[in-house]
């Protein structure tokens, strides 16, 4: 672990030499993951495996220079984008509907290399260790050499993988349309453990202090083992698409049934819960200093106080919302259907900017040395910067 002073010191080298190449920092000793290994800090979906959708390591954009935000680049690709893209040591990474799997140089947009799978890509991508995993919906996970695309492993579930992986302490945890969740050995791709819930998984499983928490179709936020996949306990709602927060000792997600849960981690009782005024909440929920934001389907973004669940602020985008907010450095970054990105300032839900239309936006926005990374169903990943940057 790193000393408080040595993360000091990281920071002031990353304002100092701010760079798109620059190797992701491990994460400093009060991680909210709980002490997980991480090969790389921030390269998953959601940032962590614990899916706080908020990167501390963010100095560049902040509430007072978003508004100038401008298109880098943009890389076309060969139908919609829906998966979220990954970002590690220069490259970013995404797949496409057109059944491809893409590595771009993340200052330029260059295309490094491309991995074609069996079909659609709407599953998020991890990366550590050198090898990127991803999920497709030909019933595959597939684990792929970071620099060059080379196939190292493949392993085939019984259905569609939506879900995004996650990787911890040396294995990848993932769901799959088959209704199960996989532990697999992230080296080998060899089968550790299964946990066969009641309906599809496409919610992406979130790592935290031995335990693992993933939604199913069934109904149900679950709470698993993640040494043996052992069931610790379950949460019965609507249907969760939505993949889980796990911070400070809560667990906060979506259902279909109109409503944000926050439960107790450790025994899955429920803490606190929000109604939103109709239909489902699919997004995923950011947190950052004590606060959940969550975009839904009633077309409004949300921010809740995390301990009690008052609403702190919501913002009326018009449109539902599948993209999961991420937040950084006082902004909030989020897509919607209106065809438009947006970012807010975290703390009081103004809008501070927002740029389309590019598509409907389910992607979830990236951001990594002051760029905002989000994919559109326009089939194109989006990089947007500061003028002179």
């Amino acid at each position: 672990m790193k000393t408080k002073t040595l993360y000091r010191l990281g920071l002031l080298l990353l304002v100092a030499t701010v760079s798109a190449a620059q190797p992701r920092m491990l994460p400093p000793p009060n991680s909210p993951c709980g002490g997980s290994a991480l090969a790389e800090w921030g390269s998953q979906f959601r940032f962590l495996p614990c899916h706080t959708g908020f990167n501390p390591y963010e100095v560049v954009l902040s509430p007072t220079n978003v508004v100038s935000l401008v298109l880098d680049w943009n890389y076309k690709t060969g139908n919609g984008i829906s998966s979220s893209p990954a970002v590690a040591n220069g490259v970013v990474y995404v797949g496409s509907f057109d059944d491809n799997f893409y590595a771009l140089d993340a200052r330029t947009g260059a295309l490094l290399w491309k991995y074609t799978t069996g079909s659609y890509i709407e599953s998020s991508p991890s990366v550590a260790n050198g090898v990127v995993y991803i999920g497709s919906d030909d019933g595959n996970l597939y684990a792929l050499n970071a620099a060059s695309g080379t196939l190292l492993w493949k392993y085939t579930t019984g259905s569609a993988v939506y879900s995004s992986p996650a990787v911890a302490n040396g294995v990848v945890y993932v769901g799959s349309g088959d209704g199960s969740v996989y532990a697999l050995n992230a080296i080998t791709g060899a089968l550790l453990w299964q946990y066969t819930t009641g309906g599809t998984v496409e919610s992406s499983p979130a790592v935290v202090n031995g335990s693992v928490y993933v939604g199913s179709f069934d109904g149900n936020l679950y709470a698993l083992s993640a040494a043996n996949g052992t069931l610790l306990w379950k949460f019965p709602t609507g249907f969760v698409e939505s993949s889980p927060a796990v911070v400070n000792g809560m667990v906060y997600f979506g259902g279909d049934d109109t409503k944000v849960y926050a439960l107790n981690a450790a025994t899955g009782a429920l803490v606190w819960k929000f109604t939103t005024m109709y239909d489902e909440v699919t997004s995923s929920p950011a947190v950052a200093n004590g606060v959940v934001y969550i975009a839904a389907y009633d077309g409004y973004f949300y921010a809740f106080d995390a301990a009690t669940g008052v609403l702190v602020w919501k913002y009326p985008a018009g449109y539902i919302s599948n993209s999961s907010p991420m937040v950084a450095n006082g902004v909030m970054y989020v897509g919607s259907d209106q065809q438009f990105l947006y970012a807010l300032n975290a703390a009081s839900g103004a809008l501070l900017w927002s740029y389309g239309p590019v598509g409907f936006v389910d992607s979830s926005p990236a951001v990594a040395d002051g760029i905002v990374y989000v994919g559109s169903d326009s089939g194109n990943l989006y990089a947007f910067h500061l003028p002179g940057q």
